[in-house]
């Protein structure tokens, strides 16, 4: 188990990604604006446990030693997240250019739709996976236990905390959500800034030469 020193650390360092804002939180307080509490906590359930599931397997498989010696698995990872993400922000710019609000309403997305999303989100977030195969491994261990085992708590944990973050994004995001829901043009303008901010996000992940600037 790791030492108390190395876990508040750990916590510190987890705090702090946590708070930065992102791909993951973008996705979040947009469907959370548009559709409502349940399809961004939805997204949040494929971001935390969807994809956690696969992260933290492959955390614990090992991937973390291919990373570090294949960077470019990792520059593949940042496309296809840069990619994602532009592809949804003009899915959203052409629907507000048509005058249809039809990603803002609640019956435009089901709740797996919103689950699937999530998780892929997540899995083609690089920051995310830069924390966990790239950062996580710093705190582990050998002399204190199972390195298998160390990754997998730091690893749980990690995705445990999205929700905390993403989850109270998605309560705070349905709130305005609801008020927002009476004044229809504000909703076309909330989704066209939503579109060029995951389009700008996108853009900057695409050209970024350092993915260790990449938020979460």
């Amino acid at each position: 188990m790791p030492t108390i020193e190395t876990f508040a650390t750990f916590l510190i360092a987890l705090t702090l990604l946590e708070l930065s804002p992102g791909p993951d939180m973008m996705l979040t307080l947009a469907r959370g604006i548009g559709q409502g509490r349940r399809i961004a906590l939805l997204n949040v359930f494929g971001m935390v446990f969807l994809a956690g599931i696969v992260q933290v397997s492959m955390l614990v498989l090992g991937l973390a030693t291919m990373l570090r010696t294949y960077p470019l698995a990792l520059d593949i990872l940042r496309l296809a997240g840069a990619i994602y993400l532009v592809w949804l922000g003009i899915k959203m710019l052409k629907a507000s250019k048509s005058g249809s609000s039809t990603l803002l309403q609640p019956s435009s997305m089901t709740g797996w739709q919103a689950v699937k999303e999530g998780a892929v989100n997540s899995l083609t977030n690089p920051k995310s996976l830069l924390f966990m195969f790239a950062f996580l491994p710093q705190f582990v261990n050998p002399e204190i236990g199972s390195v298998w085992l160390q990754l997998l708590i730091f690893g749980t944990i990690q995705k445990l905390a999205g929700i905390i973050s993403l989850g109270s994004v998605a309560m705070a995001s349905g709130t305005v959500g609801h008020w927002l829901s009476s004044n229809p043009k504000l909703l076309i303008w909330q989704q066209r800034f939503t579109g060029v901010v995951m389009i700008g996000l996108g853009v900057r992940m695409l050209f970024s030469g350092d993915t260790s600037n990449i938020q979460r």
